[in-house]
């Protein structure tokens, strides 16, 4: 009776054993599964860390192509507005040139109203043969020395700059447009930058 009852004791001792061994093996598995699973997350978690630092990567580098283009785009801003704001001079001084030159020519049409008539050609008489044989008793006009271009000394020259004109030139050399267009040959107005022009003799 002793015996079956140790026996039973041992039986039920084994059971509990194996019981709790099932009962570990579980929660180790258990554990191990959420191991697992822990370092598969950690693992998708690094990848998109990667990803997210490829992304910031490109970002940055986009962004920098883009600063360098917009810095770009200003300078051709700014070349372009100065190029408008020297073309706006240049038709300023054309526009106020042509104004000064249209007022000229009214105040010289009020003040020699009979030049721009056409003047009649009469005929002069013919003299008899004897006052054509007689030599003519005045004495000649004495020529005046001139130099190239009919004027005296040697010529001062002057570069044309940006935004200047012939009116301009005209008033800071004290010279009429008409002669400084018969200076240098000119058949109009227009002047180009660099162009070397007569404003004078000296």
């Amino acid at each position: 009776m002793r015996i079956s009852i140790n026996f039973h004791l041992l039986a039920v001792g084994l059971g509990g054993l194996v019981l709790a061994g099932c009962v570990m093996s579980e929660k180790y598995d258990a554990e191990k599964a959420r191991s697992l699973n822990f370092q598969r997350l950690l693992a998708q978690e690094e990848k998109r860390t990667g990803e997210l630092d490829t992304d910031l990567k490109r970002v940055t580098r986009e962004a920098s192509e883009h600063e360098g283009r917009n810095r770009e785009l200003e300078a051709q801003l700014k070349a372009v507005r100065e190029q408008l704001a020297g073309i706006q001079e240049e038709t300023d001084a054309l526009r106020e040139a042509a104004a000064l030159m249209e007022k000229s020519k009214d105040d010289l049409r009020r003040s020699r109203p009979s030049a721009l008539r056409p003047r009649r050609v009469e005929k002069a008489p013919v003299a008899p043969v004897a006052d054509q044989l007689t030599p003519s008793l005045e004495a000649p006009k004495p020529e005046t020395l001139t130099g190239e271009k009919g004027e005296i000394g040697s010529p001062v020259y002057h570069e044309v700059k940006p935004g200047e004109t012939l009116f301009r030139l005209s008033r800071r050399h004290g010279v009429d447009v008409e002669q400084i267009k018969k200076w240098n040959s000119l058949t109009d107005d227009l002047i180009e930058v660099g162009q070397r022009l007569i404003v004078g003799y000296q």
